[in-house]
């Protein structure tokens, strides 16, 4: 997108500091489930994995929120459990984060979202989803609209992340918008399939490739194709600016004045994608929240993204590791003026 002098990044990095951002959508709990493979069952044509660790970490919009407490922000969690012991387990793991729960609402007619990975030898094996996906009430609703209500003055920005697990119903996406635009506030969405044309007006809207194929129902192939697509998300999204992310074909950028960006992926090593999305989200917001424009914002966001990717597992960004990407990138950019 852009090339950002060190002074420059020094300038952004501490700006983000401190920034208050909301993040409603739905909070999961993220099982790990580490070991090897050293024989196929008996039972069946499968790998059996010989356990070693198991580990639980923040998943979903709460590992957005850990992204942005990496990056230096204060999140604010907006979204439900459900009363059994992984919402038990992952409000513990909010409390140790310290994060705000005040957002947090125990939803008694639903389970906690969980996902369980199996990985032997860095390698997903496979992955089990306990969720349900039906749209919160419209009570629960009400109550997370109050948590915004009362917090809207001090928030730096809001992310609306969802993953069509019910907590982003089709009503609670048009009260937020309302509510933020009514305040002027930055509002970032990562959208999926189900409610993906309701979210108007916003700052960013970024899907992804596969989700815009699906909306669109056109595959994306070549560079007019993605134009093409970002065009028309910009005129159906009315937003300010949409993101398109590509994977190994880096991230596309369309304003609302009609400038085009296009930048390839920054990612060196990609062993795992998972969470690459929410922390591109995170830092994108962040540097918004902290003043940098959208070019700057979507080229910090696009090395943050392809960092994480080079880890298996979900983990947040590290915000010296981005440093030096973004240095290393701009010496070998340098390098090969010379």
């Amino acid at each position: 997108m852009v090339t950002i002098s060190e002074k420059r990044l020094e300038e952004l990095l501490r700006s983000m500091n401190g920034k208050r951002i909301a993040v409603v959508g739905d909070l999961m709990l993220d099982r790990y489930i580490w070991g090897s493979v050293n024989r196929i069952s008996p039972e069946a044509p499968v790998p059996v994995v010989d356990m070693e660790t198991e580990q639980v970490r923040l998943g979903g919009a709460a590992n957005v929120a850990n992204n942005i407490k990496s990056l230096g922000g204060m999140p604010l969690l907006v979204g439900v459990v459900g009363n059994d012991n992984s919402g038990k387990q992952l409000s513990e793991l909010i409390c140790e984060n310290n994060f705000e729960k005040d957002g947090i609402i125990v939803d008694n007619s639903r389970p906690t979202t969980v996902k369980t990975r199996v990985i032997a030898h860095n390698q997903h094996v496979v992955r089990i989803d306990r969720e349900q996906k039906s749209d919160i009430s419209v009570d629960i609703q009400a109550k997370l609209i109050v948590v915004l209500e009362r917090n809207i003055e001090t928030l730096g920005g809001i992310i609306i992340e969802d993953y069509n697990k019910g907590v982003v119903a089709k009503t609670l996406i048009t009260s937020i918008i309302t509510l933020v635009n009514k305040y002027n506030k930055i509002i970032t969405v990562d959208p999926k399939f189900n409610n993906f044309f309701e979210y108007k007006n916003v700052t960013v809207f970024k899907p992804n490739r596969k989700e815009t194929e699906e909306v669109l129902g056109e595959r994306i192939r070549t560079q007019e194709d993605i134009v093409k697509a970002g065009k028309s998300l910009l005129e159906k999204s009315k937003a300010n600016n949409v993101l398109l992310t590509l994977g190994e074909h880096g991230m596309s950028l369309f304003e609302s004045n009609g400038d085009i960006s296009h930048v390839p992926t920054k990612a060196l090593n990609v062993a795992d994608v998972s969470g690459a999305g929410d922390t591109v989200i995170s830092t994108l917001t962040m540097v918004l929240a902290g003043g940098g424009t959208v070019k700057e914002a979507a080229t910090l966001a696009n090395f943050a993204g392809g960092i994480v990717c080079g880890y298996v597992g979900i983990v947040p960004i590290n915000i010296d590791e981005l440093k030096l990407s973004i240095l290393n990138d701009n010496d070998h950019q340098a390098q090969g003026n010379l």
